[in-house]
C-alpha cells in the first residue's frame, strides 16, 4: 500500500510503498477513504507522544474508510461497512473499559500513535467489535474523517466534562479544527459562546457557526478581563483547544466562581509542566478538568447533533489534498502561516 512515512523524529515525511496490513484475531483493516490532518498528528512527529517508540512509523488517527478484512473473533463488523473509529481504542476488558470508559483504557491503542496510522491506504483496528463505529448514509467520507478526533474530543469536553447548560457561557480558545467544532457543539446546546483566536479568517468562520462574540488575542487587549465585561461576570466554561502557556492562565482567569477550565490542547514537552494560577483555584473554586477524545459507544449522541444541524461537518472542513502534501503541510501545524480555518482532510491516495 501507499503510505507517508518517517524514520525519525522531525525526519522527512516520505511517501512509500509497504506490505498491506492484516487483522489480528480480533482486529479489522479498514479501506481509508479520508483521514484529518491533525496536531497530534505533529506532536508525534516531534516526538512529544511516548507511544511512538519504533521507527519506520506511519502517522494518521482520524479516518473514515470501508471495512475489507476482519479477524475470525469478529462478530459486529462485516466486510463492506462504511465505518469511523475514535481516535482512542479501547480493549474491552480493563477496569476501565468495565465502566464504559474506553476512552482511558489502561490498555489502549491508539493508530497512528501506538502502530501504524492511517495515512495510508489502509490500517488496521484492534478490538474492532469494541472500537469500529458504523456511518449513518447520510455521512460521507470527508465528514467523517472529522468524527474520530476533532468533533467527538469537542463534543465531550462541551457536554460530557463541561457539562454546559442552555444559556451558560463558554469561552473557546483556538479556532481550528477542535475549536470550530467546540463551537457547533456548544451552538446545539444553547450556550452563549466567546471564541479567541489570533486570525480574523478563523474567527469568521467561528462566527459563522455560531459564537456571539470573538476576540483577536494579537490585539491590544486583555483577553480575559474582555471576556469577564463581555460575559458580565465570567464564563461558566472554558476550553482550551490550542495547548498553550498564555492561553491556559487566560483561560483560568476569565472563568466566573465555580466554573470549569477543560484543557483539550497538548502542550510540547517544553511547556507540559505549567504553574497555574492556583490562587484563583483555590478562592473561586474551579474546577480543571481534562478530555481525551470520547468512546465509540457515544457516537450515537453526535450523530444526532450532526442530524440536527445539516452540512455542519463540511462546514468545518477547510480543504482537501492528497497524501503527496502531507510532507508540505504537516511541519506547518504548529504555524500560523497556514490560514486554513478548519480540518484539513486527505481523500486522494493514488
Amino acid at each position: 500500500m501507499k503510505a507517508i512515512q518517517y524514520d525519525k523524529f522531525k525526519g522527512p515525511l516520505t511517501v512509500v510503498e509497504v506490505p498491506d496490513p492484516k487483522p489480528s484475531v480480533d482486529g479489522a483493516v479498514i479501506e481509508v477513504k479520508a483521514t484529518g490532518l491533525c496536531k497530534s498528528d505533529w506532536h508525534g512527529w516531534q516526538g512529544h507522544d511516548a507511544d511512538i517508540c519504533c521507527f519506520p512509523h506511519i502517522p494518521g488517527h482520524e479516518f473514515s474508510g470501508v471495512i475489507v478484512e476482519v479477524g475470525k473473533s469478529v462478530k459486529n463488523i462485516h466486510v463492506g461497512d462504511r465505518v469511523t473509529v475514535p481516535f482512542v481504542c479501547g480493549c474491552g476488558e480493563c477496569e476501565q473499559c468495565c465502566l464504559g470508559m474506553h476512552h482511558i483504557c489502561d490498555n489502549q491503542t491508539q493508530p497512528g500513535f501506538t502502530h501504524w496510522g492511517s495515512f495510508a491506504n489502509y490500517v488496521e483496528v484492534f478490538h474492532a467489535d469494541t472500537n469500529v463505529v458504523r456511518l449513518p448514509d447520510g455521512i460521507d467520507f470527508v465528514s467523517a474523517a472529522t468524527l474520530g478526533c476533532r468533533f467527538t474530543t469537542a463534543y465531550r469536553a462541551v457536554m460530557s466534562q463541561g457539562k454546559i447548560r442552555q444559556g451558560e457561557w463558554i469561552s473557546i480558545y483556538g479556532c481550528g479544527g477542535v475549536g470550530l467544532s467546540a463551537v457547533v457543539v456548544a451552538a446545539f446546546a444553547g450556550a452563549n459562546i466567546i471564541a479567541i483566536d489570533i486570525d480574523d479568517t478563523k474567527l469568521n468562520v467561528a462566527r459563522s457557526l455560531g459564537a456571539h462574540n470573538v476576540i483577536n488575542a494579537t490585539l491590544e487587549v486583555d483577553v480575559a478581563e474582555a471576556i469577564i465585561e463581555l460575559s458580565n461576570g465570567g464564563t461558566h466554561l472554558s476550553i482550551d483547544a490550542v495547548g498553550n502557556r498564555r492561553v491556559l492562565v487566560d483561560s483560568i482567569r476569565s472563568l466566573r466562581k465555580s466554573g470549569k477550565h477543560v484543557q483539550v490542547g497538548l502542550f510540547s514537552n517544553e511547556e507540559k509542566n505549567q504553574v497555574v494560577p492556583l490562587d484563583l483555584v483555590v478562592s473561586k473554586e474551579l474546577e480543571l478538568i481534562g478530555s481525551h477524545g470520547i468512546q465509540a459507544s457515544k457516537f450515537a449522541e453526535i450523530f444526532d447533533v450532526i442530524k440536527s444541524q445539516e452540512g455542519v461537518l463540511h462546514n468545518i472542513v477547510a480543504a482537501t489534498i492528497s497524501i503527496d502534501e502531507v510532507g508540505y503541510h504537516l511541519p506547518m501545524m504548529d504555524t500560523y502561516n497556514d490560514k486554513s480555518a478548519g480540518v484539513i482532510v486527505i481523500d486522494r491516495f493514488d
